[in-house]
């Protein structure tokens, strides 16, 4: 079964920063656009950021832009998302996905991403 492997998230306090990381378990997705989401209790999942499968091109959401930063090593077949200063307000699970046609951008945010990870909890208290 084809699975992407979340890991790094923790309890953080505010101001802290974490490194989550995302790779596959079983196929590769080095060619893939991957991206970051989050769902918070409550709350619906929403669109933290994305890379092209060079990485040439990043998208982030408002809401983390200059604080997060996503990253990719193709190589290793993993994309990371450097998360600093972190909020009380970025706690959630936080989900990796890729997708072998959507873009960085617009589409990212509304599409249908094809495979995702099982999440990792992040919780920045306050």
């Amino acid at each position: 079964q084809v699975q992407l492997v979340e890991s790094g998230g923790g309890l953080v306090q505010a101001g802290d920063s974490l490194r989550l990381s995302c790779a596959p378990s079983g196929r590769a997705f080095s060619v893939y656009t991957k991206g970051w989401f989050r769902q918070a209790p409550g709350k619906e999942r929403e669109f933290v950021a994305a890379i092209s499968w060079r990485g040439s091109i990043t998208y982030y959401a408002d809401s983390v832009k200059g604080r997060f930063t996503i990253s990719r090593d193709n190589a290793k077949d993993t994309v990371y998302l450097q998360m600093n200063s972190l909020k009380p307000e970025d706690t959630a699970v936080y989900y990796c996905a890729a997708d072998p046609f959507l873009a960085p951008g617009g589409a990212a945010v509304r599409g249908i991403w094809k495979y995702w990870g099982q999440g990792t909890q992040v919780t920045v208290s306050s």
